[in-house]
């Protein structure tokens, strides 16, 4: 069975916190828990955001992510899993589903009931649309191996002892599983077993078996507000983009650099901000992929990283994302990450306005705080009157990211919304934990692997491993992690070599992400020739397009890093004359910071260090201004 994408916070769950395993025992609120050190046996309060799930064995030298990626799933079982999906979305969405309901739409699709059933507990499980792709026929890891016989004697138990109005205890369970067992000259099972059993069942079933129908309405049924589908925290979810009203500065120089981009996402429930993603490129989709992802995650790490005090507990998996029809929310690849996770991607219907209010608002309270900033632009030149912008820009980008967040998380989220008539964060908590007048939906599922959840939102590339590693864009990477696939078969198509899926950040291509498809695991790839500086996939373009106009009737690699140095340099002498200087050198900045904090993060053992091949060849070229070329767009970069 496969890990589930994201955990539930719910006593017995088993966790991992500061390398120590816990079992949680009671759930304090929305960002804390109690739980028992399995170890030393004290009870301790835990974070919620920094817990991890605990699995058999530990971790794995190397791995980065685990887990079946998406795109080593062919079309037509993805086609599949999207059609069973289809078909239980009503069911899973039903709080009060019925055997009977089940049994209508078993039929009308020409499958058992007992079939749909299953296509249901296995997306409850893993939480992930992968989960309904078709599977290969025998036992799967994490089957019991009971016979049928075994299963339905524990299965009517379960129905007669413990789904009753008399309420009996899991131990009577287990006592009439052993009495239908001798009776049946079957050896009983273990008691674990049948506990197992009933811990599966979900609450809302056990609570109307046992004629507690009010109760589980109060605990599981929506809350109803204005905005269609916004019924609790994470349900409806808008982003969008905007150029921010400012010029930030280059860090180094205090020169001005240009306006950011602002890829915000918001809960339409609450008026929470859950995730906000700042660059100096134009609105992308991996920009809207980050935004999500980050979204979905903890944030403590982000704000540390920021140092900006305060608490931004919000997480979990969202429900609905609304977006406009640019086309960076229309791309495959967001598409079907969004699919994985169970997100269901609309786009905003045309000539309803108020689908999108709630962000636009939301950008535009934004922008009014953005205005008061040195540099600003204002919205309009005769707003801009008398104020010269670029002589008064003061903030570096990390500057305006930290002024940005800590206005959304120490004075938005906390003052009173004028709709609400109570803080967003204040809404946020009676939606999750509700209050004498109104039932909330529970603590919201936390990411089991954030690392994972991030890579599945990057662009990826298929490539064959080769003995010297494999090649993006004329570039060679390696590790030892991938002498078992050089020259590997395709094992359907046994003339051809076998494709590998590998995803890269395009902030930073030092290493690329290799997914081992037996393992289900990623791996870190870097440079084979580890001499070479961290570039960007801008860098890589340029330098690719400067070669040509060189005349080079053949780029190779060291070509491309000689470009790279030379355009390096060129940068240096130009920040104090162009803007378009001063965002390449942020770009190469934020390179280099990125591949510093993820060496510093790695816990990839030294003994698995890639060989190096060398420096690169000195530079001894001259070249033209390469700011003489334009500025693409993030999404007109793709991958060779």
């Amino acid at each position: 069975m496969t890990d589930a994408a994201f955990l539930s916070m719910k006593p017995g769950l088993l966790v991992i916190s500061d390398g120590k395993r816990f079992k949680i025992t009671h759930v304090l609120g929305i960002d804390s828990v109690l739980a028992k050190n399995l170890e030393s046996n004290a009870v301790e309060r835990l974070r919620v955001d920094l817990l991890r799930p605990y699995r058999e064995g530990g971790t794995v030298d190397g791995v980065v992510a685990e887990g079946q990626d998406i795109e080593d799933i062919c079309d037509e079982d993805w086609k599949e899993a999207q059609r069973r999906f289809a078909i239980i979305k009503p069911l899973l969405e039903d709080s009060f589903r019925t055997r009977e309901m089940v049994t209508q739409v078993a039929a009308s699709q020409g499958v058992s009931a007992a079939t749909l059933y299953g296509w249901i507990r296995a997306y409850n499980e893993a939480g992930q649309l992968s989960a309904l792709i078709p599977q290969k026929r025998g036992r799967k890891r994490g089957q019991t191996g009971l016979d049928q016989a075994m299963e339905k004697i524990i299965e009517t138990a379960i129905k007669e002892i413990y789904l009753s109005k008399q309420r009996q205890r899991p131990q009577d369970v287990v006592d009439h599983v052993a009495y239908l067992c001798r009776n049946a000259g079957i050896q009983p099972p273990h008691a674990n077993t049948v506990r197992n059993r009933l811990s599966a069942l979900s609450t809302k079933k056990v609570l109307r078996a046992r004629g507690m129908g009010d109760k589980a309405r109060n605990l599981f049924a929506p809350i109803m507000g204005n905005f269609p589908g916004a019924d609790f925290p994470l349900a409806v979810v808008q982003i969008d983009h905007t150029e921010a009203d400012v010029i930030v500065v280059e860090d180094i120089t205090r020169l001005p650099m240009g306006r950011p981009t602002i890829t915000l996402a918001i809960d339409v429930y609450s008026r929470m901000v859950v995730g906000c993603y700042v660059s100096m490129e134009k609105p992308s989709a991996v920009a809207a992929g980050m935004c999500l992802a980050r979204a979905m995650m903890p944030k403590n790490e982000y704000l540390a990283d920021l140092e900006v005090p305060g608490e931004w507990s919000v997480w979990g998996r969202i429900s609905t994302v609304h977006c406009d029809n640019a086309k960076e929310f229309r791309g495959a690849m967001l598409s079907k990450a969004c699919q994985q996770y169970g997100i269901d991607l609309q786009m905003r219907p045309v000539k309803v306005p108020h689908y999108g209010g709630h962000i636009e608002r939301l950008m535009g309270t934004s922008a009014g705080e953005i205005r008061k900033l040195p540099g600003a632009t204002f919205s309009s030149p005769k707003e801009r009157e008398g104020y010269d912008s670029e002589k008064e820009s003061a903030l570096t980008l990390r500057e305006f990211e930290q002024r940005l967040v800590d206005f959304i998380v120490n004075v938005y989220h906390q003052r009173r919304h004028a709709e609400l008539n109570v803080p967003p964060r204040r809404q946020w908590e009676l939606g999750l934990l509700g209050d004498a007048f109104q039932p909330g939906k529970g603590i919201p599922e936390i990411p089991s692997d954030p690392q994972r959840l991030r890579l599945d939102f990057l662009p990826f590339v298929e490539r064959t491993v080769q003995p010297y590693g494999m090649v993006i864009d004329d570039i060679f990477y390696y590790h030892e992690v991938l002498n078992p696939w050089i020259n590997a078969r395709d094992p359907e198509r046994a003339k051809d070599k076998r494709k590998f899926i590998v995803r890269r950040d395009p902030r930073d291509i030092s290493v690329v992400y290799f997914f081992d498809p037996e393992a289900h695991q990623y791996y870190e790839i870097p440079y084979r020739n580890t001499a070479h500086p961290p570039i960007s996939v801008w860098e890589l373009r340029a330098a690719q397009q400067r070669a040509k106009e060189e005349g080079r009737a053949h780029v190779d690699e060291d070509t491309i890093f000689e470009a790279v140095g030379r355009m390096r340099e060129r940068v240096e002498a130009a920040i104090t004359k162009t803007k378009a200087a001063r965002r390449q050198l942020h770009r190469v900045k934020t390179t280099q910071q990125s591949a510093k904090a993820r060496e510093a993060k790695s816990e990839v053992s030294p003994s698995l260090a890639p060989p190096s091949l060398g420096a690169p060849a000195p530079t001894t070229l001259d070249a033209d201004d390469i700011f003489s070329m334009p500025i693409r767009p993030f999404d007109d970069l793709m991958v060779k």
